[in-house]
């Protein structure tokens, strides 16, 4: 049984580790996870392609990915000006910046985990050429790429897609992850994401795959049950400073951990995924260490993981199970999708 605090080092705060509460007794609400197959092409899905989109627009025939910018934008160069209180604690301005769309294939019924390596490489050159356009605009000072995977994380259609918003502000995980990555190389002089590398393969325990250039883990203070990082081994800033053979053994790692998390319960697991990269804002991040994470809501095939008082109201986590066991379960995994293993049928 794990019962402990652990110190979450690129978010400066204490994870609480209470393994024994996973099985406690449970009479609330439950997820019915979707069992339907989704089609290749679906009429009124107003990304798939030639189809068209709320805003008039008619999606082109296309065939690999494709980015547009977001009919329905949180941040934008139309956002209407703001004039900030006079006075007054409060402060306002504008929500300049862009918001986009990424579709990664035509496909309506696949998820991340089932693109070919070379689709994935698409994707990865895509979020390269995307980040380095965005960041050299003079008023974006961060430029997060993600993916809301699942209906239980709000994602509005199952059309496998991300989103990249560049903003005129510094996203506050990326920022304390700045701070922390400086702080530690003043006290050590030793990059903080190495360490917790170098940590990681020295412990073995929560590995789950890796290469020449890359590994995939579950971290030591993982806050949900099925958190996982994908990283280069080489500190990089962000994606766009991968080398062709680093882009590639990340890839081949990506996929792996992608696979594992659909197949835990043979089903397109829900999570977000965020690309961790270094601000836009014209300063130099030496010490930042590009890396993908993963977080899975689901905690059992039809459990959330419900933030709550602690969470919400105390700013804290705690997590229901152990990180240990929970990369012994991934790692224990096919390494093929389970679609493919099983022979799904397509509509």
């Amino acid at each position: 049984m794990t019962w402990e605090e652990r110190w979450h080092p690129l978010r400066q705060e204490w994870v609480v580790v209470a393994a024994h509460r996973q099985d406690r007794p449970w009479i609330g609400e439950e997820v019915a996870p979707k069992a339907a197959l989704l089609p290749r092409y679906l009429p009124d899905c107003y990304l798939c392609p030639r189809n068209s989109r709320i805003s008039g627009a008619s999606n082109p025939a296309y065939d690999g990915v494709f980015v547009f910018d977001n009919d329905h934008p949180c941040v934008g160069r139309r956002a209407p000006s703001v004039a900030s209180p006079v006075d007054s604690i409060f402060q306002a301005r504008s929500a300049e910046g862009h918001a986009k769309v990424v579709c990664y294939t035509p496909r309506h019924d696949l998820t991340l985990a089932e693109l070919s390596h070379d689709q994935l490489l698409a994707l990865m050159r895509t979020w390269q050429a995307e980040y380095q356009t965005l960041g050299e605009l003079p008023h974006v000072n961060h430029v997060l790429c993600f993916e809301n995977k699942g209906d239980v994380v709000g994602v509005s259609n199952p059309h496998p897609h991300g989103q990249i918003y560049a903003t005129n502000f510094i996203f506050k995980a990326t920022e304390i992850e700045v701070q922390a990555t400086a702080t530690h190389k003043s006290a050590t002089g030793r990059s903080l994401f190495a360490d917790i590398i170098q940590s990681e393969k020295q412990d073995g325990r929560r590995v789950l795959d890796e290469n020449e250039h890359a590994l995939s883990f579950v971290p030591y203070f993982a806050r949900y049950s099925y958190e996982v990082y994908v990283a280069p081994k080489a500190s990089h800033a962000s994606l766009v400073d991968l080398s062709p053979a680093e882009l590639d053994g990340f890839a081949r790692i990506l996929k792996l951990a992608l696979v594992r998390l659909d197949n835990l319960w043979r089903m397109p697991l829900p999570y977000v995924m965020v690309l961790h990269q270094a601000p836009t804002d014209g300063q130099s991040y030496p010490n930042y260490h590009f890396h993908i994470e993963f977080h899975p809501p689901l905690r059992k095939p039809t459990l959330l993981k419900y933030l709550a008082g602690p969470e919400i109201g105390g700013g804290n986590f705690v997590s229901d199970t152990s990180p240990e066991q929970k990369a012994e379960e991934l790692r224990s995994l096919a390494t093929e999708h389970y679609k493919s293993l099983s022979g799904v049928k397509e509509r």
